[in-house]
């Protein structure tokens, strides 16, 4: 196969193409005969930019173009961040493999430099994601939280020109563009609990294509694999999203799987917090169990609540 080349896809922002380059340097680690070639793809969440992540209910936003390109054979795999990945695959498409998972948690850059339990109602607080207003809402209520889109570039430049005084965003991101020196605080997973799969690259391709993935299975990161899944159940059976304030965290530890998820309603007043833990073969079964916890203890009447209000 010496020559063969390789197409991997992804989105054309800075973020998007670091990612994509990791995977390709992981794979140019293990394959010298083989040529790794990046072909960016614009997707409709690029091109959609001035509405609210949670306005435009589309689970495929910053997908589908790329999964398109791989059903037509255009690319070979597809580089995602993957807690944009919705749980379902079209028909024909599976995750081939991930890479390990980076920083899981949330960070806050301040024009000031101060954290979190410094913040007032005076400060304008700037994310796009329902998960993490809810929750600093839940953590303190009175703060300005308002809406802001584009990629990491576009954001901090907003807050410097006075969009807002603090942003909120995921901490992998911030440190794979280089900007780990901005960030003023990591935020405790107790008090924002990080998206599903938050901090975990994953390459989607064709379940009948062999080759391919037979070579990404040599860099598969079989725990950042286990969590990953059991993450994706979790939000599967819980039927969460960009509409819908949840997320979890899971890790392993010797042949223990352990996990924490909650859901909340769209102002923070009510979460739903729970865990459960048990052997790691069982993950996928664990992370059910723990959203079908949730949801008979009160996520199934949040979840009704938010899409009444949707109605």
């Amino acid at each position: 196969m010496k020559n063969k080349i390789v197409k991997i896809g992804t989105r054309g922002s800075k973020l998007a193409l670091i990612q994509a380059e990791k995977v390709k340097n992981a794979l140019n680690e293990k394959f010298f005969d083989l040529n790794f070639e990046l072909v960016i793809i614009k997707t409709r969440g690029d091109k959609i930019l001035s509405l609210p992540l949670s306005s435009i209910n589309d689970k495929g936003l910053f997908t589908r173009d790329l999964e398109q390109a791989l059903i037509k054979k255009e690319i070979d795999v597809a580089v995602h961040s993957l807690k944009d990945l919705p749980t379902e695959f079209p028909e024909g498409l599976f995750l081939g493999g991930v890479l390990k998972r980076g920083e899981v948690r949330d960070v806050i850059i301040s024009k000031d430099n101060r954290k979190l339990e410094e913040l007032t109602g005076s400060d304008v607080i700037g994310t796009s994601s329902l998960r993490r207003k809810a929750l600093l809402l839940h953590y303190k209520k009175g703060l300005s939280i308002i809406n802001i889109r584009g990629n990491v570039d576009t954001r901090l430049r907003k807050m410097d020109e006075g969009y807002c005084d603090v942003l909120i965003l995921a901490g992998a991101g911030i440190e794979r563009t280089g900007y780990r020196g901005k960030i003023t605080e990591y935020i405790d997973p107790e008090i924002i609990m990080p998206s599903v799969c938050q901090g975990i690259i994953g390459i989607e391709n064709r379940i009948d294509d062999d080759f391919t993935s037979a070579i990404l299975k040599q860099i598969n990161h079989e725990n950042t694999f286990i969590t990953a899944s059991a993450e994706r159940t979790f939000l599967k059976v819980i039927e969460g999203g960009c509409q819908v304030p949840c997320g979890c965290i899971s890790s392993i530890r010797n042949t223990t799987f352990s996990i924490k998820g909650l859901i909340s309603d769209l102002d923070g007043e009510e979460i739903i917090k729970k865990s459960l833990s048990g052997p790691v073969e069982k993950a996928d079964e664990i992370a059910g169990g723990l959203a079908a916890l949730i949801l008979n203890a009160g996520g199934r009447k949040i979840l009704a609540d938010i899409r009444g209000r949707d109605a």
